[in-house]
């Protein structure tokens, strides 16, 4: 009973984790616009009055929270795969990192789960060194999402954000970026292990121009906790998937998981495989 309750436990911890990255943004938006009309007005008004001042902060280093990031619900989201860390050298303190992940997978889970949060204890493996995980910047344009993500270490993927990062916070800041973004996510299946660079080499510029080390990161296992439903070319389907990705930057997926409670193969939870990365 107790080792069923804890299973539970972790797949409601992982399920929370899809529901906000794919919900939290929109339903916010709509909330605080809903408001507007109604006697609570005062409260989107301060809220966007405040934005408006604050628009900048995510590519100024956001506003990190050791205390969001060593949440114990992230302890349960790593033991749901599990996810590992794998230290093969050390990072000094003395020095700025750019990092490229690979391979970005559907939601990128290991990435988030090692260098988003403290739950793989990177601080510790990595003592002096500050991990920093850039994503799509049309994620930091959502009320209130900008604002949680930005407390988790999250930074958008931009020039402006990751020069600040190298350049006006000192040393020992570690920029994890996962190098394929919505093409690679578009190759994400079981089995398959495709490194998309075309176009996308302006990290190997941003670490030479700022004087810091490139390293390469590997999350074994990413491409195969979901498995993902392939659109024929001409497709609607696909026809959408190009659009979103050319004008969005982001190209919506159809995929396959598990129920939080198992049973299901059309779940948003992704499978309970082992995630590792490693970095060299």
């Amino acid at each position: 009973m107790e080792v069923s309750m804890r299973k539970h436990v972790l797949a409601i911890s992982v399920f929370q984790w899809v529901l906000t990255f794919l919900l939290m943004g929109t339903f916010f938006t709509i909330l605080l616009l809903y408001l507007l009309f109604t006697s609570f007005w005062i409260i989107p008004v301060v809220y966007f009055t405040w934005l408006f001042n604050d628009w900048d902060t995510p590519v100024r280093g956001g506003r990190r929270s050791e205390w969001v990031r060593r949440w114990t619900v992230w302890k349960y989201f790593r033991d749901y795969f599990p996810i590992k860390l794998v230290q093969t050298a050390p990072l000094s303190p003395d020095r700025n990192y750019v990092l490229g992940c690979h391979p970005h997978g559907i939601f990128s889970a290991s990435s988030f789960c090692n260098f988003a949060t403290e739950a793989t204890v990177f601080s510790e493996i990595y003592p002096g060194v500050r991990s920093w995980l850039a994503v799509l910047a049309g994620l930091f344009k959502f009320p209130v999402y900008r604002d949680y993500i930005m407390s988790a270490g999250v930074t958008p993927v931009s020039k402006d954000s990751l020069k600040y990062l190298l350049t006006c916070c000192g040393t020992g800041n570690a920029v994890f970026i996962v190098v394929g973004g919505a093409t690679e996510s578009l190759q994400s299946s079981p089995g398959e292990h495709t490194v998309t660079l075309s176009n996308r080499k302006g990290f190997v510029r941003l670490a030479l121009e700022n004087g810091a080390d490139l390293v390469p990161v590997y999350a074994f296992g990413e491409n195969d906790i979901y498995e993902q439903v392939r659109f024929a070319p001409d497709s609607w389907g696909w026809k959408l998937q190009l659009l979103c990705k050319k004008h969005v930057g982001f190209a919506p997926c159809l995929f396959k998981g598990t129920g939080v409670f198992g049973g299901s193969s059309w779940g948003l939870n992704p499978f309970p495989r082992p995630l590792t990365s490693v970095g060299k």
